[in-house]
């Protein structure tokens, strides 16, 4: 059973950054270069809705509210997906959870605490 390990979230001031990683703790680079990856979250109160994705061939999709502040990219040599947040805003706080998907199998990261607050 494949094991996603999340990272790089905390407390941050509006208009920071951070930069959230996913590694497949398991997953070998054939197995790696055929998934699509995801970044969703779930605000308080709220459904888990998409943040970003970039599917096997390397297309890339932003919800709306992160476009131009947000960017995804992902590490084959490392087994790892990345975010890079920035100008974040107090509506990007949440629970952000990391997906590996493919016609074989889906993994779910554990989730990171991302909060924006003065």
């Amino acid at each position: 059973q494949e094991q996603l390990v999340e990272s790089g979230g905390g407390l941050v001031q509006p208009g920071g950054s951070l930069r959230l990683s996913c590694r497949a703790a398991r997953m070998i680079t054939s197995v790696f270069w055929q998934q699509r990856l995801a970044w969703y979250r779930q605000a308080p109160g709220k459904q888990r809705e998409m943040v970003a994705t970039i599917d096997a061939r390397g297309n890339i999709d932003y919800a709306e509210s992160v476009n131009g502040r947000f960017t995804v990219s992902r590490d084959a040599s490392r087994k790892t997906m990345y975010l890079q947040m920035n100008n974040l805003k107090a509506e990007d706080t949440g629970v952000y959870y990391c997906n590996f998907f493919s016609s074989h199998n889906e993994y779910w990261g554990q989730g990171t605490q991302v909060t924006v607050s003065s």
